[in-house]
């Protein structure tokens, strides 16, 4: 559909220009449910010519083969979003409702971690050259995927899709990326930082908005489209796996997390307190590596529940630009009731230590605000235990010794990240890998870099981004060979 004030709304843009078709829809802000502005929201008709733009990019520029131009239009990009990286994280602030200290957080690492794309494209080491026999020689060469379908969240819209188009467009791949709804105002100043890039190809980068799933399950289903990477929940991943196997499509996702931190009894809980208390606030419990199990040794776990009974208690919520704030609104209120539809049935099977709940009174009503709850539950087969909430709320489980604390650990389907504490750095390293998990924290919580890969076990993923791998997820091998009867012999 074409609405006739569609110059009014931000626009998507596509093939190296602003898209005028989509759908007017308004982007509301969860703190306040007042709306922020109006954005065009894509169709089927604007994502297949995404797609085709893509695809036109990548069979018929010099893309795909000039390392130099690559990691050119990488660093412009990162000088791009660089200078508008205050205005960016303000207004994904008002839209995701993440407080503005993280959105800044956030926005700073965007520019770092496409220069590190940009060194990529220029060191990426070839392939191998052997002679196999006498007279019989190989070499091998990396060469680009083709189209990649990039699909972002609304927690991190623009870092973790900046994890996976700087490594695909370092590889020589053009890419399609699907923003959600949730963050329509800033994934068009994302946009405009792609617009400003002199050096990108139309077609190499289009960026597209969208309210439902047409536009993903095209990238999802198109012949033309050779890989998704996708950041979200396990259940569209598998989805997404389903769906793609019809073109057997490369994928990379990164999925769900129930991330458990480890506390041992010979950790420093004053140290490790706030560590817990930020592992779940931050990002407003909506992050795939929230620390939503605390896993405690019985010896200590009378002097930890009190700390974070005392604690939660305390946590100070707050419009997401409120400097004092420590926990914003969620993303809706469809969200505050369905996280607390899952706290309240855990009654019937776990004591609630601290219940939490809707903000329904006092100037905060009117957005999405939620207290953090906190539940001790023994059942590993518990629905909260089992199931990623996406949201302030913590379960808190005993365990005896290592064994058990390993076991309970690994007791999941998720395998995102976990964090374990002790005192005992060789403990840190054998608990840390028992744990089936992409990432162990030893003493600390969300702790990462662009320079080391990031990936998930069991039903948290397949493939890894960042760091000095993440490139080959991007990449197919040719293979070429010289036989010792050929004409050049």
């Amino acid at each position: 559909m074409t609405d006739s004030r569609a110059t009014e709304a931000v626009k998507n843009w596509i093939n190296g220009s602003w898209n005028k078709g989509g759908t007017i829809r308004q982007a509301v802000s969860p703190s306040t449910g007042q709306p922020l502005g109006t954005y065009l929201d894509i169709g089927q008709d604007e994502a297949q010519l995404a797609i085709e733009a893509a695809r036109k990019a990548f069979d018929t520029s010099n893309w795909p083969t000039e390392r130099s131009l690559r990691s050119r239009a990488l660093n412009e990009l990162a000088v791009e979003v660089a200078k508008r990286a205050k205005t960016m994280a303000v207004r994904l602030s008002q839209e995701g409702g993440k407080l503005l200290a993280q959105t800044e957080w956030e926005l700073s690492l965007a520019s770092e971690w496409l220069r590190y794309g940009a060194a990529t494209a220029l060191l990426q080491t070839g392939g191998r050259a052997l002679e196999a026999a006498p007279g019989v020689h190989f070499f091998s060469d990396p060469e680009p995927l083709g189209v990649v379908g990039v699909i972002s969240p609304w927690n991190s819209p623009i870092i973790l899709s900046v994890r996976a188009i700087a490594p695909a467009l370092a590889a020589g791949c053009t890419v399609v990326l699907k923003l959600p709804h949730q963050t329509a105002l800033t994934n068009a100043l994302f946009a405009e930082a792609v617009a400003a890039v002199q050096s990108l190809p139309p077609g190499v980068l289009n960026v597209i908005t969208e309210t439902g799933s047409i536009g993903a399950s095209l990238l999802v289903e198109s012949p033309q489209v050779d890989m998704i990477s996708y950041t979200g929940s396990t259940n569209i991943g598998r989805t997404i796996a389903a769906n793609g196997a019809k073109t057997l499509k490369r994928l990379n996702l990164e999925l769900g997390g129930k991330a458990p931190l480890v506390v041992f009894d010979d950790a420093n809980l004053a140290a490790v307190v706030p560590q817990i208390v930020m592992a779940l606030v931050a990002m407003n419990g909506q992050f795939c590596c929230t620390g939503s199990r605390v896993l405690v040794q019985r010896t200590v776990a009378d002097r930890l529940r009190t700390a974070l009974i005392e604690a939660y208690g305390n946590v100070r919520l707050g419009e997401s630009e409120d400097p004092q704030a420590q926990l914003g609104p969620l993303i809706d209120k469809a969200s505050v009731a369905r996280v607390d539809a899952v706290v309240a049935e855990s009654a019937s099977y776990a004591n609630i230590l601290v219940r939490g709940g809707p903000v329904e009174e006092g100037p905060l009503a009117a957005g999405a605000f939620y207290r953090p709850s906190l539940i001790e539950v023994e059942d590993l087969n518990a629905y909260v235990v089992q199931n990623e909430v996406f949201g302030p709320v913590q379960t808190f489980e005993i365990f005896e010794g290592e064994a058990d604390a390993i076991a309970r650990a690994n007791a999941t389907e998720f395998g995102l990240a976990a964090s374990v504490f002790s005192e005992d750095s060789s403990r840190c390293r054998r608990v840390g890998k028992a744990i089936r998990a992409g990432h162990i924290w030893m003493n600390c919580w969300g702790v990462m870099s662009e320079q080391f890969e990031q990936s998930g076990f069991k039903q948290s993923g397949i493939g890894v981004l960042c760091g000095p791998r993440a490139i080959e997820q991007f990449q197919e091998i040719k293979v070429y060979a010289t036989g010792a009867h050929s004409s050049d012999s």
